[in-house]
């Protein structure tokens, strides 16, 4: 049996997901790390914005990093046609039409309160939701007995 025909030895490529919401400081900062960090690698993470800020908020980079996760040099990307079309799953965050459609794409608008100009206390339930939510798609993207808590 060859490489190719072995099951053993087939390799799947890894998911990809993109988080998208306008500034790129805050909600999609936090979901991308989460993500990258509870799938311990085994997703690939993106996350861009409409009309990303110069910095990321630091109050999600304090909520972050009582979660064990520094996000402090983290940069804000603009969003691309490119990411949007090497990602499996797009999720926005409140970027409204801005973000581009490609068929054959899964896309998930996640409501969740834009922490911007709130301090540490008003990020903390929306960092704490959105954890939720990546636990959830991490138990969606990965083949069963592989899930990270």
């Amino acid at each position: 049996m060859t490489a190719e025909t072995t099951p053993e030895t087939a390799t799947t490529p890894k998911p990809s997901v993109l988080f998208v919401c306008v500034h790129n400081a805050g909600r999609s900062q936090m979901a991308a790390a989460y993500l990258q960090h509870l799938s311990d690698g085994r997703i690939e993470v993106r996350s861009a914005g409409s009309a990303p800020a110069e910095t990321v908020n630091p109050a999600a980079v304090q909520a972050m990093a009582e979660e064990g996760i520094d996000i402090s040099a983290n940069q804000p990307k603009v969003l691309t046609d490119e990411a949007v079309q090497d990602s499996d799953v797009v999720i926005t965050m409140g970027c409204g039409d801005a973000c581009p459609f490609y068929p054959g794409k899964r896309y998930e608008d996640w409501k969740l309160e834009d922490p911007a100009g709130q301090g540490i206390e008003g990020v903390r339930p929306i960092r704490d939701e959105i954890k939720t939510r990546i636990q959830q798609l991490i138990t969606e993207l990965l083949p069963a007995g592989t899930s990270t808590n």
